[in-house]
């Protein structure tokens, strides 16, 4: 393998590294925000805030990455952040 595919591999794995980390964080938002959420006894899906994290994800992008691949990977990210949501709620009723 050529040395500078590893560096470029290497600098991949570091960002990576940082998008698993910058992931928790989100995550760990989203769950304050369901806690938060579940106090006012306010629905844990909110379409209208979907619709504009989508929205400012893609007219932020700058590409290589197109809009429809920014949309797919947020869409993801949007799922679980729910999917966390509504687990705490569920474990929160027991």
């Amino acid at each position: 393998m050529s040395a500078i595919i590893e560096e470029w591999r290497r600098n991949i794995d570091e960002l990576d590294s940082q998008i698993v980390a910058l992931l928790n964080r989100r995550a760990e938002y989203a769950l304050q925000i369901g806690r938060e959420k579940q106090k006012r006894g306010q629905a844990i899906r909110s379409p209208e805030r979907e619709a504009e994290v989508l929205k400012r994800a893609i007219s932020q992008n700058t590409g290589p990455l197109n809009g429809g691949a920014i949309q797919k990977i947020f869409q993801v990210i949007l799922d679980e952040s729910r999917k966390l949501q509504e687990q705490e709620f569920r474990s929160s009723q027991r």
